[in-house]
């Protein structure tokens, strides 16, 4: 979704991290108590992020070494305990953790993006050491640590390579500077051995589970680049996702709310690969991520706690790649039947309006009937077969000109929403459908 300079910047933008720290308190190793369902102890994800291959070119494709990464998350939901969940799912090799730490940033100075407080600062274990393996194609979950985590609360993951990783597996829109460094940096209490500082890419980092007393699950938000935050402001966490996890804290306190999992690539298409080249000379990358169908035994299903489900694609289907409406409508189909297949709540959001974007070919007025073609069904016979609808279009297009963003909501580029664009999409998502 995003027009083709975007995405050749982030493409060129990765690169890689960081350096040497002391020892740190480390977490205890699992107990019984440690598993969902289990003594007192109920797992929820609080945050979570899709993963692609690294691209072809840049530092995703070399990968690290002898290098650490500081990057940030916002959890949505809170609890006494967490667990972080690493990933080399799309590696070509098995990599070596060296280290790996979890800490509060430092608000208190004036580089509080890389700096932590150092008395915050907890190591991660994995069966009860300091350094693992994740095997290629793998996952590695993290012990428990006692790290009492607030509601929509930032956290600081710090992780350190030894050796020379590979093809990272990694996230590349984070909409978050993140910090990359020579040697081991995991305790470093300051950002000055950070050397390289991109406004991208969450590397090897894909989820962070945090122990509730009573979970009601969580929420997964599955989209492309309008719900990865394409448009909104960097390091101010307002992706429409983000301010619905907000929507959902205030309308019901802890221990009832639900967290929200933002499992969304730029780019991401229902029918298409992410390095199919696409209209206006779009030429795709791996970052764009698997077809949507792909992607639901790894980014939705396994989830901590998943209880709903989210679907807002399409759009690229129409503008890259031409779909027919059949096509796309097909695929909506589908993932509402495997989602409903598994028990969960499946709710699809309609297609918004992006005439003005890209150049010759990205919008026609042909395109454009095809995203109403698809709305129109998705208001129609799609409502009764989905457990809801949001309808995103009728509150984000211009009454006085239907094809586009209503100005006011519009970040520049005529597809994506600014800050309050994604309000007003949070806003529309009727809390009813998620059980409040």
């Amino acid at each position: 979704m995003p027009t083709p300079k975007r995405w050749h910047v982030i493409a060129s933008a990765v690169t890689l991290l960081i350096a040497a720290t002391p020892a740190v308190t480390a977490s205890a190793g699992p107990t019984d108590t440690d598993r969902a369902g289990h003594g007192r102890a109920e797992w929820a994800g609080t945050w979570a992020a899709a993963v692609t291959r690294g691209n072809t070119v840049g530092l995703t494709e070399t990968g690290l070494n002898n290098q650490s990464i500081r990057m940030t998350v916002q959890t949505s939901v809170g609890g006494p305990r967490l667990r972080v969940r690493l990933t080399n799912l799309y590696g070509q090799q098995a990599i070596q953790v060296g280290r790996a730490t979890i800490a509060r940033p430092n608000t208190a100075t004036a580089d509080d993006l890389s700096d932590i407080v150092p008395a915050s600062v907890r190591q991660l274990t994995f069966s009860g050491a300091g350094s693992a393996t994740i095997n290629k194609g793998a996952e590695l979950l993290s012990d428990p640590v006692a790290f009492p985590v607030a509601e929509q609360e930032d956290l600081v993951v710090t992780l350190y390579f030894p050796v020379l990783t590979g093809p990272v597996t990694f996230h590349g829109q984070s909409r978050v500077t993140n910090f990359i460094g020579a040697t081991d940096l995991t305790s470093a209490a300051d950002g000055a051995g950070f050397t390289i500082r991109p406004n991208c890419c969450w590397m090897f980092l894909s989820g962070i589970d945090v122990e509730r007393k009573v979970t009601p699950g969580s929420v997964v938000v599955l989209g492309d680049s309008i719900s990865d935050g394409n448009g909104s402001t960097v390091n101010a966490d307002r992706r429409w996702p983000d301010l619905l996890a907000k929507r959902l804290i205030d309308a019901r306190p802890e221990p009832r709310t639900p967290g929200v999992l933002n499992l969304s690539l730029a780019g991401n298409r229902l029918n298409h690969e992410g390095t199919e080249p696409g209209a206006g000379g779009f030429p795709g990358y791996y970052e764009l991520g698997p077809n949507a169908l792909a992607r639901l035994n790894e980014d939705v299903f396994p989830q901590t706690g998943v209880r709903t489900v989210i679907t807002h694609l399409g759009i690229n289907d129409i503008w890259m790649s031409d779909d027919s409406p059949e096509a796309i409508i097909a695929s909506l189909r589908q993932i509402n039947r495997q989602v409903q297949a598994r028990g969960l709540t499946s709710i699809a959001g309609t297609l918004m309006p992006y005439e003005g974007n890209g150049g010759p070919g990205v919008w026609t007025p042909e395109k454009d009937a095809t995203r109403q073609a698809v709305n129109t069904w998705l208001r129609g016979p799609g409502r009764a077969e989905f457990d809801g609808v949001v309808d995103f279009d009728a509150v984000m297009r211009d009454p006085a000109q239907p094809s586009r963003l209503l100005p006011a909501y519009d970040s520049g580029d005529h597809i994506h929403p600014n800050d309050t664009g994604a309000a007003a999409m949070a806003n529309a998502v009727p809390l009813k459908l998620l059980g409040l």
